[in-house]
């Protein structure tokens, strides 16, 4: 099977990885709007990686049997729109993006014109450390097909979730109002509980609650994540508040998150910080 991927970020290099050792002999090729700059993560891992580097989106898709879209929530359509024209007739277009609803829809229009075949994917949980594993809903009208497909190449994890092209959309993004919406709480309540020097019976009090093993461990977690990933869980939780507003429900939460994880994402120097007590410290003295 010749497999194009479009978007070689953190997403698209365990895609990349797992398809090339997964003995199904597929050939990889690859594309991302980054690969004009050499220090990009797109360009070191093309460089890295064993895929043919195409010279833009339509030369990626040239005689694909599979078309993956691994891009970030703002680029799905755009992503789309590249290569549909390109596309040979029943080509598979699998849609993993966290985009919502409406933009996935928009998207599946633009495959299935041209003869594609659009299938609607959202991934269950971060794409560690289960990579092509995680759980996947699939959904639209050839969804279903692509069963047997996406687990010959691999994907163990997916599901038959619906035969039209939103739902499982929309369980991916109101999942991350609740997920990514802890994050960016955990990461003011912290900051702000650093400077009274009470973070220790805030978490601890947290356990009356809601039970975890270690709310300390699970703090750091995921303030270290939104500081790596905040500019694109931002742009997810963008999509979200799109989700929320389309179901008339003021997107209060979703936008209020999508604003802190942009900022999370602006502290990343406070990464080499050792604890969740140096990583806050970190974040208050680069906003000071």
């Amino acid at each position: 099977m010749n497999i194009a991927l479009i978007g070689l970020g953190e997403v698209g290099r365990v895609l990349a990885e797992d398809l090339a050792d997964g003995g199904t002999g597929a050939t990889l090729s690859a594309w991302d709007t980054a690969f004009g700059d050499p220090d990009s993560r797109a360009a070191r891992n093309a460089s890295e990686l064993p895929v043919r580097v195409a010279t833009d989106a339509v030369d990626a898709v040239q005689s694909a049997d599979l078309v993956i879209s691994a891009v970030t929530a703002a680029n799905d359509l755009y992503a789309a729109r590249d290569v549909a024209a390109a596309l040979t007739t029943g080509t598979w277009f699998l849609d993993l993006n966290s985009a919502s609803p409406g933009q996935k829809q928009e998207a599946a229009s633009l495959i299935d014109e041209v003869g594609g075949r659009y299938v609607e994917a959202a991934v269950l949980s971060p794409i560690h450390p289960k990579r092509i594993g995680s759980p996947i809903l699939l959904g639209g009208p050839h969804a279903s097909e692509f069963v047997e497909t996406a687990r010959s190449l691999g994907f163990s994890g997916v599901e038959f979730f619906a035969p039209t092209v939103g739902p499982a959309s929309a369980t991916k993004l109101c999942r991350s109002v609740v997920v990514k919406g802890l994050e960016a709480l955990l990461m003011e309540s912290m900051l702000t509980a650093r400077m009274w020097g009470v973070e220790k019976p805030v978490l601890d009090s947290l356990s009356n609650l809601l039970p975890a093993a270690d709310w300390a461990e699970l703090a750091e977690y995921m303030i270290r994540r939104s500081i790596e990933h905040g500019e694109r869980r931002s742009e997810e939780m963008t999509e979200a508040a799109s989700t929320v507003r389309d179901a008339d429900v003021d997107a209060l939460m979703a936008t209020a998150t999508a604003r802190r994880q942009a900022w999370a994402s602006d502290q990343r120097d406070a990464l080499g910080a050792d604890d969740l007590g140096s990583l806050l410290d970190a974040i208050r003295a680069a906003r000071t």
